[in-house]
């Protein structure tokens, strides 16, 4: 792409375009040049001048096989030959009943034997939410309306998904809109709730908190509600959105302490990182009770056809490529990696869950930096040079590749950060 060409589209952006979780007087800031990518292979990306970088946070935790993967590509072109999209209120499609039944049989085949289809993951918890809420009125427990989240959890900025959600600079401008949410942080809290039979469901994100920071859990702990919730009669909701499809080294988190919740919430990685698809999971139980009933919730574009094919060609991909039993070695090379990082001064803390870490930056002390500095935006700036794009959590850099990066692409990553973070400080 020329200069000039560049140049334009960067005036018409700054003219016309409002950017998610974006400072809009920075971007349009004239000294603020905006990055723009025109193409992608495997697990690098290319900007309009030609520069390339590894897309280290997996173009914000959507991408698994890498961009511009042939199989997906063919798979998505073959369904256009068909049909782009039609309801699936009324009226199903092939994609989607076959995309369904892959899915049952890889995350717990026994028990969530259904799929609700929606477009993101914050509709797929919102599925979840109403589904617990109409299933105890169905039941004749219409008592049970309460919902419990732990705090630093993010499930998403609709209102009903942000409700549950427990970081106040994501949520806290619109919580006088939210419906009450109990929150705790610990399975000791759990158990001192009161009132257990007016609780409806616990949601959380299983093994790892993401956009709290990278924030792994204790282990054993997603086992331990697991028990909670069977004893006292509530429902588990496991928002996988982040950690779905190999995040964490297996194909769901859940599975790492057999701990299967009454529904999973999966977007993000299930078309491959290609197209917008999300789909709730729940169990035949659930499923049965609104037999008698409707469940009037759904989107327009819930079941299309080119985002399920894009999802069956992924779980190909996974199949025949063998991704997660070659997973493991990258995951222990990242391990090595980061432990080598934890003697810079300017590291506060590294953490680690499967192919998912984080990396905080904080003061040669040990203690954290004041917000205003930005630093942890700054180190991501600063790995653009040395050829690494992802973004960080206030001052928690993240990196969270796709599967296929090489044993060399995740080796020039890690050294980008190490080489930004000098930079800064």
């Amino acid at each position: 792409m020329t200069p000039i060409r560049t140049a334009q589209l960067i005036a018409l952006d700054k003219r016309h375009l409002w950017h998610p979780f974006s400072s809009m007087r920075d971007w349009c800031a004239p000294r603020h040049e905006p990055l723009i990518l025109v193409s992608g292979q495997g697990a690098i990306l290319r900007d309009s001048a030609g520069r390339e970088y590894v897309d280290g946070n997996s173009s914000i935790w959507t991408n698994i096989h890498g961009h511009n993967h042939p199989l997906i590509n063919q798979a998505i072109r073959a369904q256009l030959d068909h049909v782009a999209h039609t309801s699936l209120l009324g009226y199903t499609n092939p994609p989607a009943i076959e995309l369904a039944h892959e899915l049952v049989k890889i995350a717990a085949p026994e028990v969530l034997t259904r799929v609700f289809y929606s477009d993101d993951g914050a509709t797929a918890i919102e599925v979840a939410i109403k589904m617990a809420i109409q299933y105890f009125q169905i039941m004749g427990q219409p008592e049970r309306a309460r919902f419990v989240a732990f705090e630093n959890g993010y499930h998403g900025d609709t209102l009903g998904a942000a409700s549950l959600g427990g970081i106040g600079l994501f949520h806290g401008r619109f919580s006088r809109h939210h419906f009450p949410v109990e929150h705790v942080s610990s399975v000791a809290d759990l158990e001192a709730l009161a009132e257990r039979e007016t609780i409806a469901a616990v949601v959380i994100e299983p093994l790892i908190q993401g956009a709290a920071g990278m924030r792994v859990w204790p282990r054993g702990l997603l086992a331990s509600i697991r028990r909670w919730c069977d004893d006292c009669g509530v429902l588990l909701i496991a928002d996988e959105v982040m950690t779905g499809f190999g995040r964490t080294g297996t194909m769901f988190a859940f599975q790492q302490e057999q701990a299967v919740p009454d529904f999973l919430a999966v977007a993000k990685g299930i078309t491959g990182g290609f197209m917008p698809l999300a789909a709730t999971f729940t169990t035949e139980s659930v499923f049965e009770a609104f037999m008698g009933e409707t469940f009037y919730y759904g989107h327009s574009y819930c079941g299309n056809q080119l985002g399920c094919a894009a999802a069956l060609a992924s779980l190909r991909v996974f199949e025949e490529e063998d991704v997660l039993g070659r997973l493991r070695e990258k995951i222990g090379l990242l391990t090595r990696r980061l432990d080598q990082l934890r003697g810079n001064a300017h590291i506060r803390e590294i953490r680690q869950c499967g192919f998912v870490a984080g990396i905080e930056v904080g003061g040669p002390d040990g203690a954290a930096l004041d917000p205003i500095q930005r630093t942890g935006a700054r180190v991501c700036l600063a790995a653009r040079r040395h050829g690494l794009l992802t973004r960080p959590v206030l001052d928690t850099v993240v990196l969270l590749p796709p599967l296929c990066i090489t044993v060399e692409e995740l080796e020039r990553a890690v050294r980008a950060i190490e080489m930004a973070i000098e930079d800064v400080f």
